[in-house]
């Protein structure tokens, strides 16, 4: 009877280890893929640091833009006016002209004065007259070019004020939503939203029995959901040095390169991280540690 017990106590345990070990391979297998989503590589809300009414909405939703390309403009029909006078006030010169013959004129009766002074044909107080006149011009042609670079820095600063009623995009990209059109009053809401799409974001949620297997520069590769296909190769970006305790994962970010437009943002996708680099920097740690001891 304990020879029966003890043969098919064996005997479950084999079938329960036969049963077992193909579970085993498929979930080794499975944990070197790993779902994954493609995001923009940024998005960014558009708004004015000005408050005021929009005149015009240049693009629409899906419109593929440029860096520094013109989207929208504010009404600026003051601040234009505002422009023209300084640019009109900055150019004049005439001041700085009439100072500077005054003082050309004062300085040659100057010197004629100390000339007839060392002759004693003209008094002191004439002669101090003279080279106080002199001074005075020289001063007023001073205040006069002051005025100038005065007037001209308001120039600047009407410039810039018009140039924060217009709306440039940062990047380059597509419009993904338009909030608001012309006549609406901004009142710091966004007027649109732009979507980077070249690079793209990928990111990755990983189990923590992953952390520290994959590293910043690691190659990978990355397989979009059914409807796009193809293997897109690129390297691991960033990879979140804290885990989450609720979850038990960290994240792991990769930029792909998207010049073609080939891919979209919000696909799903299946990830595959390169082994092989992975087995290399454990051999380095490795032998590292040896060298240490």
């Amino acid at each position: 009877m304990t020879r029966f017990r003890t043969y098919m106590k064996h005997s479950l345990t084999g079938l329960a280890a036969a049963i077992l070990l193909p579970h085993v391979s498929v979930a080794s297998d499975a944990l070197s893929e790993f779902d994954c989503v493609i995001e923009p590589g940024m998005t960014v809300e558009l708004s004015s640091s000005e408050d005021g009414v929009l005149e015009q909405v240049l693009v629409d939703r899906g419109d593929r833009v440029e860096a520094d390309q013109l989207l929208a403009r504010l009404d600026s029909g003051v601040e234009e006016a505002s422009l023209e006078y300084a640019r009109e006030r900055a150019a004049m010169e005439a001041e700085i002209r009439l100072h500077k013959a005054s003082l050309s004129f004062g300085v040659k009766n100057q010197k004629r004065i100390s000339e007839l002074q060392q002759k004693k044909l003209v008094s002191h107080n004439d002669a101090d007259r003279a080279r106080t006149e002199t001074k005075i011009e020289r001063h007023k042609l001073q205040q006069a070019m002051e005025n100038k670079r005065l007037a001209e820095l308001e120039l600047a600063r009407a410039t810039e004020t018009l140039k924060r009623h217009a709306i440039h995009s940062p990047i380059n990209g597509v419009v993904v939503e338009r909030y608001l059109n012309p006549g609406e009053s901004v009142e710091d809401r966004p007027v649109l939203k732009l979507a980077q799409i070249d690079p793209l974001r990928v990111e990755v949620v990983l189990p923590v029995a992953q952390f520290g297997k994959i590293q910043p520069g690691q190659p990978a590769s990355v397989y979009p959901e059914a409807g796009i296909g193809g293997q897109f190769k690129t390297t691991v970006s960033t990879v979140d040095p804290v885990l989450d305790a609720a979850s038990g994962t960290f994240r792991v970010r990769l930029m792909l390169p998207n010049p073609d437009n080939a891919l979209t943002s919000g696909l799903r996708c299946k990830i595959k991280f390169d082994k092989q680099l992975v087995a290399s920097e454990s051999k380095k740690k490795g032998n590292h540690r040896m060298v240490e001891k």
